[in-house]
């Protein structure tokens, strides 16, 4: 096995949040998938509480052909990730003001060919600022900037981390069209740019990736629907200045979504998403729930 082969297969199985992998040790700083209905729409001005729960499961290891490699491979993530918005009295450029931290906890568990990992605690910290806009009453948008935190536990030399040992800038734009007795569109999109990792001084490629769903208002506070993630990392990676070919990720995920509002003004939504055409990165499928309510 090549020094190329060798790195990619011992180093793809590090994460962060659950569903993550592509760049260094096959991995990204952003949950793909996290987000669901309402993405862009920001409440009025006031505290909120979020929390997301995730389970990922991966039996197969894709290469950069798509086939799977001939290992024996089996990933399994499970997440509690609590997050906190404020949504100030402030408007900047006609937009309403608001800030956000989460604070993933994480399991996780990877075994290759017998040999087991098990790693728990917190994982990368996610905080910036957004401002949110509405341009009708039923067309919304939120546009931020996510700053990820190397604040999960890692070293080089474990087959399995929680945290990616460096920082990375994430833009965000997000749209949401909401009719409570008719469709309801949401996508999110996020473009990543990543510093490089002290520990190995190995930069990851920028990666661009969207999570989306599209449902129906059933009129009673439910929406029916699908949803899921697009990724694509744009450029290639770099270990000590030098380009890594032929190891940009790359998956799409679909799967059912739906999600109740309550009148009191909580709402919670759920989805699974099986992935498909995956490259240099585990494919396998995740259940998400999230729940938010007002502070």
């Amino acid at each position: 096995m090549n020094n190329k082969k060798r790195f990619f297969l011992i180093g793809v199985l590090s994460c962060t949040l659950g569903t993550a992998w592509a760049s260094e040790r096959g991995g990204s700083s952003y949950p793909m998938g996290a987000e669901n209905y309402l993405s862009g729409a920001l409440p009025p001005p006031g505290w909120y509480a979020q929390v997301y729960s995730e389970h990922y499961a991966a039996n197969d290891l894709k290469n950069n052909g798509g086939h799977s490699q001939a290992i024996d491979f089996r990933l399994r993530a499970n997440v509690i990730a609590p997050r906190v918005v404020w949504v100030t009295q402030q408007t900047v450029l006609g937009g309403d003001l608001a800030f956000q931290a989460i604070a993933p906890l994480v399991d996780l568990t990877v075994t290759v060919n017998g040999n087991r990992d098990h790693r728990t605690g917190l994982g990368d910290i996610i905080f910036g600022p957004a401002l949110g806009y509405h341009y009708s009453d039923k067309f919304h948008a939120v546009y931020a900037l996510d700053i990820i935190a190397p604040t999960g536990q890692y070293d080089k030399d474990n087959q399995a981390n929680i945290g990616r040992n460096y920082w990375a800038a994430e833009p965000v734009a997000a749209f949401s069209y909401i009719d409570p007795v008719g469709p309801n569109m949401d996508i999110k999109l996020m473009y990543d740019f990543n510093a490089k990792n002290p520990a190995t001084h190995y930069r990851s490629g920028q990666e661009a990736h969207a999570d989306y769903d599209l449902g129906w208002g059933m009129g009673n506070g439910w929406v029916v629907g699908i949803g899921g993630y697009i990724y694509h990392q744009v450029t290639d990676d770099r270990q000590d200045g030098d380009r890594v070919t032929d190891n940009k990720g790359r998956a799409f995920a679909i799967g059912p979504s739906i999600k109740y509002n309550s009148a009191s003004g909580w709402f919670v939504t759920a989805k699974w998403q099986q992935e498909s055409d995956v490259r240099n990165r585990p494919e396998g499928s995740a259940y998400w729930l999230k729940l938010t309510y007002p502070l």
